[in-house]
């Protein structure tokens, strides 16, 4: 896969629900001093627009016209990242706590499924992804580490560095269960599989994030903690630019 000739590096991961894409992703952006991009933060901002304006999720056609109408302010700092919804009178509201509901977990495969959404999408990360390297903020390199379904096969795949990080599903769902309800009992397990292996199940549809494609690298965290996987992705990043000593 050629390179584009654009300055700074393009890390892109992308990898099952539960492997810590975001955690590590961000991490990695933080010690590389470059911008990070929550592309999946994208689909859960729309879908809670989708659903404040009370849009039918299963008409895809209502679901992609709304989207298209769907400003949104992408804030990149790792240390901090954003997204906000923009009015019409150019008024931002911050989502980015809200985004996390249960009812934005819930919908959100439903939106992203959209074909016509997802290409809407699609424009909207590129374009990011070109800003975080052509115009990096004060303090920050150029480049970018961006995480999300299909980025190092559709979003990104001319990215300097394209990870799959996965994990074992027992795994991911214990992380996630300590995530998000502070335990990893049977009850939080159960609790936890219908946000990890069903919402899995339904992305797989659209797109492939189960396996490496050519080209992309796999890192499974399985048996490393947080700190160790963010050394892993970082030695990934040092041996794909040929920075490794």
């Amino acid at each position: 896969m050629s390179r584009s000739p654009r300055p700074g590096v393009v890390v892109a991961v992308d990898g099952p629900s539960g492997s810590g894409k975001s955690s590590v992703s961000r991490a990695t952006a933080r010690a590389l001093g470059v911008a990070f991009l929550d592309t999946g933060a994208m689909y859960r901002a729309v879908t809670l627009s989708a659903h404040r304006a009370g849009v039918d999720l299963a008409d895809p056609a209502a679901v992609a016209a709304h989207v298209r109408g769907v400003p949104l302010a992408v804030g990149t700092d790792p240390d901090a990242p954003t997204i906000a919804l923009v009015g019409a009178d150019g008024s931002e509201t911050d989502v980015t706590e809200a985004i996390r509901s249960s009812d934005v977990t819930g919908a959100v495969s439903a939106v992203a499924s959209v074909p016509a959404v997802r290409a809407d999408l699609l424009v909207r990360q590129r374009t990011l992804i070109e800003a975080a390297c052509a115009a990096p903020a004060p303090g920050r390199e150029p480049g970018v580490v961006a995480e999300g379904r299909d980025i190092t096969t559709v979003v990104a795949p001319d990215a300097d560095v394209r990870v799959l990080l996965t994990a074992d599903e027992a795994v991911r769902l214990a992380r996630r269960a300590h995530q998000d309800l502070g335990a990893a009992d049977a009850a939080a397990l159960a609790a936890t599989r219908s946000a990890i292996v069903e919402r899995d199940a339904v992305d797989s549809r659209t797109t492939s994030f189960r396996t490496a494609a050519d080209g992309v690298v796999t890192l499974d965290s399985t048996h490393l903690d947080f700190d160790g996987t963010v050394e892993a992705l970082l030695a990934v990043v040092r041996q794909e630019t040929g920075q490794a000593s």
